[in-house]
């Protein structure tokens, strides 16, 4: 956690425990809705962390040094802290954008860490948390409030606004990069898989259950929890990455970078070609077959793009449709996305209404329950579909003509069954 001091060797006197749980309990009735995951929490004293850290099986190491040193208050607010890297699973989406960007060695996990501090202290103090000494924020670094870890790793690098940054460890439940000092999958006191799953569960009961007691960006959280991931969401995500990565999908000209073409043609510089990060266009059927739950879900479904396409908002699009297109919304905030309609159904107003904006999509992805007439001809970009599941006996396919059955979606889309 980032408070800005380097540990200096301890004495013979071991962790103040009183002082640490003293702070714990302070951390819980100022956030009481985080309670069930701080007393999750296994504490195991260790002089090789400069502050607190935690591991992916919630251990929370403490060094002896720090907790001597810093005031009940602040120590509230790194408990806070730590515990906040393992219910957002940073420890998981670290790994996943490892591996989605090729990501390797100390430097890009610290990078991660960094990036998932922003995430998490742009909202987390006040209101009875004092802030500690040197944490991190996006406008330390010249960012915007409000962000995901992924979109934060995409906008800095490491260079004079991180060096003082260069000692942060939160442990591999912050980055995934497994320590030298931490216990491991079989040391003991860890939570297994199904424990962490229900503490994360219980802290998303406590949130909802009192709505307006958490800042927006946990009640988000929550929302997600009770949703989570299943196989078709993954497989949504996978498509929409595989066809934002197809060829002249998110690709344009720089002469930033000079190609090495150049070489060859004295006194001429030529353009390279540049992956910049995909536009996405999201159409929602809103039309009177599509039920107010499924809406819900498409929101969050929203989310899910938006992580696909590695945290960039501002370049996600939605656009509510029944029979005909209404405004496009640019992603900020998706519970402000107002979903209207209520009619018939005909989502070719919305593949017209998203090709002809601005800027055009490398990627049009429709979330329907499939009754609907499709383009026909394939649009000049990849196009997902995810299906809300629907039975050959729902009454309310077409009550003029009980025969009716929807069309297939075509074969230049690639489909994924939602549910």
């Amino acid at each position: 956690m980032s408070a800005g001091r380097v540990a200096v060797p301890a004495g013979p006197r071991g962790l103040d425990l009183d002082k640490l749980f003293a702070a714990r309990l302070h951390a819980a009735k100022v956030r009481p809705y985080l309670a069930t995951a701080l007393f999750a929490l296994h504490t195991v004293e260790s002089r090789r962390v400069p502050t607190m850290a935690v591991d992916r099986h919630w251990r929370c190491y403490v060094s002896p040094v720090f907790v001597d040193r810093t005031p009940v208050e602040e120590l509230a607010a790194v408990w806070v802290h730590e515990v906040s890297h393992l219910l957002r699973d940073h420890h998981g989406r670290s790994d996943r954008v490892a591996e989605e960007r090729g990501l390797t060695g100390p430097g890009e996990r610290l990078r991660m860490n960094i990036a998932a501090d922003c995430e998490i202290n742009d909202d987390a103090f006040g209101d009875g948390l004092v802030e500690p000494e040197g944490a991190v924020r996006p406008t330390s670094l010249g960012l915007p409030d409000g962000g995901l870890m992924e979109d934060y790793l995409r906008r800095f690098s490491l260079g004079p606004l991180t060096e003082s940054l260069i000692w942060l460890d939160c442990g591999s439940g912050a980055d995934g990069l497994g320590r030298e000092w931490e216990f491991g999958p079989d040391g003991a006191h860890g939570l297994s898989a199904q424990e962490r799953d229900a503490v994360r569960f219980r802290v998303a009961q406590g949130i909802t259950a009192r709505p307006g007691s958490a800042p927006q960006a946990w009640q988000r959280w929550a929302e997600e929890a009770f949703h989570p991931p299943q196989r078709w969401r993954e497989l949504l995500g996978a498509a929409v990455r595989t066809a934002a990565a197809g060829s002249g999908a998110g690709e344009d000209y720089t002469y930033g970078r000079p190609s090495r073409r150049s070489a060859g043609l004295p006194g001429v510089v030529l353009p390279s070609l540049r992956r910049r990060p995909p536009r996405v266009a999201v159409v929602i059927d809103t039309s009177g077959s599509v039920s107010d739950a499924e809406l819900g879900s498409a929101l969050l479904e929203v989310a899910a793009i938006a992580r696909a396409v590695g945290g960039r908002r501002d370049l996600v699009t939605v656009l509510p449709c029944d029979a005909a297109a209404r405004v496009a919304h640019p992603l900020c905030r998706a519970e402000g996305i107002p979903l209207v309609g209520g009619g018939g159904t005909d989502l070719r107003t919305g593949f017209a209404r998203a090709l002809r904006g601005p800027s055009r999509p490398d990627v049009v992805v429709v979330l329907t329950d499939g009754q609907t007439p499709w383009p026909e001809s394939r649009p000049p970009c990849r196009t997902v579909v995810g299906l809300f599941p629907r039975a050959r006996t729902d009454s309310h396919l077409d009550e003029e003509d009980p025969d009716y059955e929807p069309e297939a979606p075509p074969e230049w889309a690639a489909v994924v069954q939602i549910g």
